[in-house]
């Protein structure tokens, strides 16, 4: 089953995930699409202008390209990535939970006590692909929070199911939930 849509011009038939008995999710990839990285990130950066932010910062993993590619379209020097695990490279890390629709339990986010540093103090822009329960996106603003920053926006993709109500996130297009038929629930 896939669910095909336009996204930032672009047209891509995203395969339908089991997350439940009857819940299916469209799964939104930019792992290895240059061209939706490239074009998602240009429309983000219309939606948010660079003087409200001061760096842009997103969860590892499918926010990575999003984030490395507005960055570099606007010519930030640097953005931000709370990492799922602890790494050698990070001193003293911070660590929030997480729990995501996408993701099976809690998940922890790490952020070096350097980067941290730099955060504080800073506005700063939340990146994601697609927000759906907000799980991460708060894990994101508490993380934010802890490094003394401020959260300057909130930007996304997708906003799914009930994201597509939020009025603090902006986003490209909405996606919704699937049931085990592949129908859109609530639509």
């Amino acid at each position: 089953m896939k669910y095909t849509m336009e996204i930032a011009g672009l047209t891509r038939d995203l395969p339908l995930c089991p997350i439940a008995d009857d819940l299916y999710i469209a799964a939104f990839i930019c792992f290895g699409d240059a061209e939706i990285s490239a074009a998602c990130a240009r429309e983000l950066l219309k939606l948010v202008p660079r003087e409200e932010y001061d760096y842009i910062f997103t969860a590892e993993a499918k926010g990575i390209p999003l984030a490395h590619e507005m960055a570099r379209q606007s010519r930030a020097p640097k953005y931000f990535v709370a990492r799922k695990g602890p790494k050698n490279y990070m001193p003293d890390p911070i660590c929030v939970e997480d729990e995501s629709i996408t993701t099976r339990g809690k998940q922890r986010l790490y952020l070096g006590r350097d980067d941290a540093d730099m955060i504080s103090g800073k506005r700063i822009l939340i990146v994601d692909d697609v927000i759906s329960t907000g799980g991460s996106l708060r894990a994101m603003e508490e993380m934010i929070r802890l490094c003394g920053g401020t959260v300057a926006g909130r930007v996304c993709v997708l906003a799914e199911g009930d994201a597509a109500k939020r009025d603090d996130i902006k986003f490209l297009g909405t996606i919704p939930l699937f049931n085990g038929k592949g129908e859109p629930i609530g639509e």
